[in-house]
């Protein structure tokens, strides 16, 4: 089975181009938001709250965790191994740095892009995935679509998937030619719905802020120093 990351990597990259349809400020922190999710909806990972031995609002790694995927086992050490407890936004800025690498690697490996290399103007190296094959894409796609423009109610992994892809403003580069105010409309409600149990919803509302967060520093730095 496909990581969460690995569906949002898929819909995040142009089919014929093979480059991503967000900035290079969003892709890797919405890759690292959906590994933090994952691990989250499967109990491995979570998010304290009250009357816990983990500072409130800090990620807390379950004792009974039983992670095989090698790029969830890495985040997982990434947060036990911290000097302090993260919360869900340190957390993202932490396993950014490298996770579009490693999810890249997966989608080559498994044969659903290639990988090819090139130069601007000569000069600057550039590297894009157009698509190879779309099948699971396209499943992923259809399952979307059918609750983001149909009105279908979600499953739980779709509801995170939607909700990544809100936080990042991205649910209407999925669907072009929907009504982008439906679609964005939508996705919110289902990112704040109640289609989880408390400590997944928690998490995915906690991660869904991060994520947020994460992707609008970098920007209104650029901005107040340009």
């Amino acid at each position: 089975m496909t990581l969460i990351a690995e569906d949002l990597l898929l819909l995040l990259l142009d089919d014929g181009t093979g480059k991503p349809v967000v900035d290079s400020t969003k892709l890797p922190r919405v890759l690292a938001g959906a590994v933090i999710l994952e691990l989250a909806m499967d109990g491995t990972v979570s998010v304290a709250g009250d009357n816990e031995t983990t500072k409130k609002g800090r990620l807390a790694v379950s004792g009974a965790r039983t992670v095989s995927d090698p790029i969830l086992e890495r985040a997982v050490e990434a947060i036990e191994t911290a000097k302090r407890p993260m919360t869900p936004k340190s957390a993202v800025e932490k396993l950014h740095k490298d996770i579009r690498e490693q999810v890249v690697a997966r989608v080559v490996e498994r044969g659903f892009v290639g990988e090819e290399k090139g130069t601007v103007l000569g000069l600057f190296p550039t590297t894009t995935w157009p698509t190879l094959d779309s099948s699971h894409e396209d499943r992923v796609r259809e399952t979307l679509h059918s609750v983001l423009i149909d009105g279908l109610d979600p499953d739980a992994r779709t509801s995170a998937v939607v909700a990544l892809l809100s936080a990042i403003d991205a649910t209407h580069k999925v669907f072009p030619d929907a009504d982008k105010r439906a679609v964005k409309n939508r996705a919110k409600d289902i990112a704040q719905g109640e289609w989880a149990s408390d400590a997944v919803r928690k998490a995915v509302q906690d991660v869904y802020t991060a994520v947020t967060v994460a992707v609008m520093v970098p920007v209104m730095a650029g901005t107040s120093g340009s």
